[in-house]
């Protein structure tokens, strides 16, 4: 029985794992909040350690810090899925529109693709967000605007391999406008580059994001996973000692960015056609041979 493309991506271990670990962020984000304290909130003694009355210690300001994990994960995976998102739609149009059409359009816009990658991003990112008001959308901004083109380029070249398809060429033939022709019959045959693009872009910018806050360069009156490692770097949490203040913001960034990889391996391993066989072959391996150790083609051409 032929599963959907949905079903391979469960089947497989790694797809499978990535997608229960960002699954659960993604809960907590959208329920977590609502079950505990004003992360705001100074409810105790500056710097407690963990304990059973606060699980993760309280900040420099008598904050509690599980209290300011879980309210940080709404508004940093936010961010990071909103940018993510909009990089790759932003992508996927100017690199289809490049790949198609070709010629003058594909020049224009490669020039302004590979002036994109040319600048340097991490001080174009610092000069625009310390320009922009802090918030949440003028930070998605800086992130879209320098990490679009990198996308660009990755799916302008797909486009460009699928323009001269057969398929492609006959809904040509048969009259079907130009947006219709990319929309559906290129991009559906682009899902799998679609969804790694965006997991790869998603993890950049959350890890772009906590660098920015981590700087000051956000809005540091907001409970962010970045602005919890600025606040914990302001109040000297290395010369204190203060482990408990940075170290689970630290592990929530890395198991999103940890599972949102092992999505990213599972997509390839299921769309890439030679990593896809080798898979294969290493699970059928075991019945290739008999009890004798021998392979019915070792048989066939060795008599063995």
């Amino acid at each position: 029985m032929n599963r959907s493309w949905y079903n391979l991506i469960w089947i497989n271990n790694k797809a499978r794992l990535g997608i229960i670990i960002v699954s659960s962020f993604i809960i907590i984000a959208a329920v977590g909040p609502i079950f505990f304290e004003d992360p705001n909130a100074y409810i105790g003694t500056p710097l407690l350690e963990p304990s059973f009355v606060h699980l993760f210690g309280t900040t420099g300001q008598g904050q509690d810090v599980f209290a300011q994990t879980i309210a940080g994960a709404r508004s940093t995976l936010f961010i990071g899925l909103g940018t993510g998102f909009m990089i790759v739609l932003l992508g996927l149009i100017v690199g289809s529109l490049s790949g198609y059409f070709g010629r003058r359009i594909d020049n224009v816009l490669s020039l302004i693709i590979n002036i994109f990658l040319l600048i340097p991003g991490l001080p174009l990112m610092v000069i625009i967000a310390a320009w922009l008001p802090p918030g949440p959308f003028s930070m998605m901004g800086v992130l879209v605007f320098t990490g679009w083109a990198w996308q660009a380029r990755v799916l302008r070249s797909q486009v460009l391999s699928l323009r001269e398809r057969d398929y492609v060429n006959a809904a040509i033939i048969t009259g079907e406008s130009n947006i219709k022709v990319i929309i559906y019959q290129i991009w559906p045959q682009m899902l799998s580059l679609i969804m790694a693009s965006f997991i790869g872009a998603t993890v950049y910018a959350i890890g772009a994001q906590v660098g920015l806050e981590f700087l000051g360069l956000g809005d540091v009156d907001k409970v962010t996973w970045g602005n919890n490692l600025y606040w914990a770097t302001n109040d000297l949490a290395l010369l204190t000692g203060s482990w408990w203040t940075f170290v689970p913001t630290g592990l929530c960034i890395a198991l999103v960015s940890f599972g949102l990889t092992l999505i990213n391996y599972g997509i390839d391993e299921i769309s890439n056609p030679r990593l896809l066989s080798e898979r294969i072959v290493k699970s059928r391996l075991p019945d290739l041979f008999n009890r004798n150790g021998s392979t019915p083609v070792a048989r066939e051409l060795f008599g063995k």
